[in-house]
């Protein structure tokens, strides 16, 4: 792996990070439900890049499943809560 690639990648994982912490922040202190689902969102999209990316800096197949169950769970999880909010229930 070449140097610049290298330091790519760390930045890239630090920015993820940095965007989580944001996501986070906002998890808390968000004022209204849907502020909090989209911080959700954030939350796990962020963290299927940060799997995305060690799996690239690591080259482990391994990451590359664990991105593809946190983007299937934050789908279903994004979908529930907002018909949640929607409706007010989830099953019917």
């Amino acid at each position: 792996m070449s140097d610049f690639l290298f330091w790519g990648l760390k930045l890239a994982l630090f920015l993820l990070a940095v965007a989580m912490l944001c996501a986070v922040a906002r998890l808390l202190i968000g004022p209204t439900a849907q502020d909090r689902v989209t911080a959700l969102d954030c939350l796990y999209i962020n963290g299927m890049l940060m799997m995305l990316v060690l799996g690239i800096v690591y080259a482990g197949n391994v990451y590359f499943e664990a991105a593809m169950l946190i983007a299937l769970f934050g789908f279903i999880g994004s979908t529930v809560m907002a018909k949640f909010l929607l409706r007010g229930e989830v099953i019917e």
